[in-house]
């Protein structure tokens, strides 16, 4: 069994918790899908409940645990499981490589056809109107971008993603002011039609979920997959060194901002804002993008700055749920099953999420509705999960995927 960016790639009956924490290939899986299935969890919260406590105007708790760090996981898994559909931890190579690429090329082209086909039905344009910003077009160029680094070595992929990490946050700052501002948050195909270039530079660079940034996650996750994920030492590893990765970047941050002068830097370089302002950047992220005024503003790590510092956070949260997961599911894995089950299908799950947040009926009673549309998802994931497999649009995107690899391995001839 193999799993994908968004569900697995086989599935029914015999892929149950109960058997999966007994047999190691199965319980990686467990335990990878559990994690999706908590990023999945992380960006509802995100778009539902409230970012700040309305007396005192800090964060929540929420918000400081999941903003950025679910779509940072999402990514990260992503790679992973990218790792998984192109050979493991051997590479495919020749024409089963060639196949590989063109099934992710076709998955990425269908994730982005239904992104651009729901975000009409988001509503508002700007970052006080939008409920959620949809990352499965950002998926999309994920998945095309991460195609030429396929066939490298786990070596090879950890030092492009550090390249990426400082790179194309560096790349951004540089370019913002010249690329072309995007109309919506949320583009749809008329959007992408009537201007192209702002699309394709929202995509790139200056989004939510900046794809060339975002590289930096798919890559480490690849890494990762091209490791032996049931290895008790690596799953240790991966929770240890997540945690450091992430309080060494944080405490970057902290010295840099807060103790070595930046903060004043801000404040001084950028004086169309206000000290609030700037707290709010660094607290709850960009409104929309992040200013361009210093470079003190790289280092700042706050979420969906896409900063190498912030990069570093994301990265370290990741690596670190993953290795939680990786454990619980060595002895939890029955446990795991409704977060599991979520994570086999995020796809749909994601999709419907957005689908109800057009209803516009979760405002009044945010924590009713987080609580109804997670219990909903989880009670629909466990009993689809265990009756089917994959989850409905994962379907549709396999056989999709699948159909053009078949296709590929036989010499452009129909099965």
């Amino acid at each position: 069994m193999r799993t994908t960016p968004w569900g697995t790639t086989r599935g029914g009956a015999s892929n149950k918790a109960g058997t999966a924490a007994t047999d190691p290939g199965k319980r990686r899986l467990v335990g990878i899908d559990a994690a999706r299935g908590l990023a999945l969890i992380g960006m509802v919260s995100i778009h539902i409940l409230p970012a700040w406590d309305p007396v005192t105007f800090e964060p929540t708790a929420q918000w400081t645990v999941f903003a950025g760090r679910s779509a940072a996981l999402f990514a990260f898994l992503a790679g992973v499981s990218l790792a998984f559909s192109s050979g493991g931890r051997t590479p495919h190579t020749g024409r089963a490589m060639t196949a590989t690429r063109a099934g992710i090329l076709v998955r990425a082209g269908l994730i982005t056809a239904l992104g651009l086909g729901i975000n009409p039905l988001i509503p508002g344009t700007t970052s006080e109107e939008v409920p959620a910003v949809n990352i499965l077009i950002y998926y999309g160029a994920f998945f095309v971008l991460v195609i030429p680094f396929l066939h490298l070595s786990a070596k090879a992929l950890f030092a492009w993603a550090a390249v990426f990490a400082v790179v194309a946050p560096m790349l951004v700052h540089v370019t913002r002011e010249a690329l072309p501002a995007a109309t919506d948050l949320n583009p749809g195909f008329t959007d992408l039609a009537a201007d192209p270039a702002a699309t394709l530079a929202q995509l790139l660079l200056t989004g939510t979920y900046p794809a060339l940034p975002y590289l930096a996650y798919l890559l480490a996750g690849l890494t990762i997959g091209r490791l032996n994920l049931a290895s008790l030492h690596l799953q240790v590893y991966l929770l240890l060194v997540g945690i450091g990765l992430a309080a060494v970047a944080w405490s970057a941050y902290w010295v840099l901002i807060l103790q070595a002068g930046g903060y004043d830097q801000l404040m001084t370089l950028t004086p169309a804002l206000t000290e609030d302002l700037i707290d709010d950047i660094i607290t709850f992220g960009p409104d929309p993008v992040l200013p361009t005024t210093t470079w003190w503003w790289l280092a700042i790590a706050g979420p969906h700055t896409n900063t190498p510092l912030a990069l570093a956070v994301g990265l370290g949260s990741a690596a670190a749920a993953l290795g939680a997961f990786l454990l619980l599911a060595r002895r939890f894995g029955s446990v795991l099953l409704p977060l599991s089950a979520m994570g086999t299908m995020t796809l749909t799950l994601y999709s419907a999420h957005l689908l109800a947040l057009s209803t516009e009926v979760h405002y009044d009673r945010p924590y009713l509705w987080f609580f109804i549309q997670v219990v909903v998802a989880a009670i629909f994931a466990t009993a689809w999960h265990r009756a089917h497999g994959q989850g409905p649009l994962e379907r549709v995107v396999a056989h999709g995927a699948g159909l053009t690899r078949r296709m590929v391995l036989t010499g452009h001839r129909t099965p």
